[in-house]
């Protein structure tokens, strides 16, 4: 998704007017990043979405997990990462199926092997904050392994690491 279709949505586009607003800092230093740079965080937010988004509903822990997690894996201050993942839960509720396979496909092309195992993690980590991971949850874990091309092994292991908060486990 290119960055200045997010401004315009969002109400942003540029005016003859300074805007001094922190928001505004924001978006004009995502709008630096280099173009594959940007997808590739754009489409990694969108993944931990969606499986924040499993259960429909995206808890306030979620939220600060995701902001995290993009913060650490895409290496973006706090401000970024709040309003990426603010961008990712919005088109999450909007598009939520119809954006999916495309975005994992997308995040599939961009990402090395060692980059989707993490994304892997962080999906099980997204998932584990409310410390119980629910059956919509793991099932679109496994959807995103499947359409990122992980072997079944890596998501075991992956798995393996958060089972005392998989369902039926506790």
């Amino acid at each position: 998704m290119p960055l200045n279709s997010l401004k315009a949505w969002l109400g942003l586009k540029e005016s003859d007017q300074t805007d001094t607003s922190p928001l505004r800092a924001t978006l004009d230093a995502l709008d630096h990043l280099e173009p594959e740079r940007a997808r590739h965080l754009a489409a990694f937010a969108y993944l931990l979405g969606r499986v924040a988004h499993a259960d429909q509903n995206i808890s306030k822990e979620e939220t600060t997990a995701m902001e995290t997690l993009v913060r650490e894996q895409c290496g973006l201050t706090s401000e970024q990462a709040m309003v990426v993942v603010q961008l990712a839960k919005s088109t999450n509720v909007l598009f939520a199926g119809t954006a999916d396979f495309q975005v994992a496909r997308e995040f599939s092309s961009l990402a090395t092997y060692e980059q989707k195992l993490a994304l892997l993690r962080c999906l099980f980590a997204v998932s584990a904050t409310d410390e119980a991971i629910s059956l919509a949850e793991e099932s679109e874990i496994h959807r995103i392994a499947n359409e990122l091309r992980i072997e079944q092994k890596d998501l075991v292991a992956a798995r393996v690491t958060h089972k005392k908060h998989l369902p039926g486990m506790k």
